[in-house]
């Protein structure tokens, strides 16, 4: 049965900036995200959602401790971790404000020696961390020099709606998104930062939309600045098309739409149905002329 729910959800697109030990450019991260906040609240979104790395985005070269010029593993004592601390808790506290729930992306410590995880921060409109999905499908160079993979999906509901959060390259690994759908949501929040290029239109948006299409759900996609000529950040429907998108400049910018619970989703049921073994029964391997694949 169809749900009495509409929600409105805003996307972001802004600029990120490769140094987590450049003080200045944290805190000035931390300003464009909570303008942005104030932005999404303003359209009346009730969620914002932003990219992989929003506070953020450490390059490889420049964490590197055998770099820039070969790539090696990571050097985190360079990170300001204090002031990725407090610009994390300035947003927070402004989505207590404005009671607006807030998805970003930073880095979040582990025990030293341990590698950080790449994480997605869910800031509930209490203020408060409600929970973090840390990014599990590396690439080679992430699982190698950077970062600690994540372990488990998860899953959080804001005024009836379920969402699920994925980011980096896990579009490129359907068995994330499908066992989204396994798990009920309603949407998937997936950030990242890229990679897109004039000619291919951004292969992660590309994919977001057929996963959304085939697993029947809402999907917003949260790209950078930076990349959003190739690809720009949008909300994606259950049928895989564009309801709302950012401009394709690589500029700050927010998308506001509204998700409609209200109607009723006939192929996700049937989907799950036609998976349940639905087939066994109409099919014929005992019949020759449907066991034997040479006849003509």
């Amino acid at each position: 049965m169809p749900r009495n729910t509409l929600m409105r959800l805003s996307v972001a697109q802004l600029a990120v900036q490769p140094d987590p030990g450049d003080t200045a450019a944290l805190r000035d991260c931390g300003d464009r995200i909570r303008h942005l906040m104030r932005a999404a609240h303003e359209a009346g979104a009730r969620l914002l959602h932003l990219p992989e790395d929003a506070l953020s985005c450490p390059n490889k070269r420049i964490m590197s401790a055998t770099g820039p010029e070969q790539v090696g593993p990571a050097d985190w004592d360079r990170a300001d971790w204090a002031t990725l601390a407090d610009e994390l808790e300035a947003i927070a506290n402004l989505a207590g404000e404005l009671r607006l729930w807030t998805v970003l992306g930073s880095i979040h410590p582990l025990t030293a020696p341990r590698r950080p995880h790449l994480s997605l921060y869910v800031i509930s409109d209490n203020g408060t961390v409600a929970t973090r999905y840390d990014e599990r499908m590396l690439s080679k160079t992430k699982v190698s020099y950077m970062y600690t993979p994540g372990s488990a999906p998860v899953t959080f509901t804001v005024d009836g709606v379920r969402f699920g959060c994925a980011m980096g390259m896990e579009a490129t690994f359907p068995e994330v998104f499908m066992e989204y759908e396994r798990l009920d949501v309603d949407c998937v929040l997936f950030s990242t930062h890229g990679p897109g290029t004039p000619t291919n239109n951004g292969p992660f948006a590309l994919q977001a939309r057929a996963l959304a299409a085939a697993n029947s759900y809402w999907v917003s996609y949260a790209t950078t600045a930076q990349d959003a000529p190739n690809a720009s950040s949008g909300v994606v429907t259950p049928d895989g098309e564009w309801l709302t998108r950012c401009p394709p400049d690589p500029v700050a910018a927010i998308a506001t739409a509204d998700l409609d619970l209200t109607t009723e989703n006939y192929a996700r049921p049937w989907r799950r149905t036609a998976r349940s073994g639905l087939y066994l029964r109409y099919q014929a391997p005992d019949d020759p002329l449907s066991h034997n694949r040479t006849h003509p």
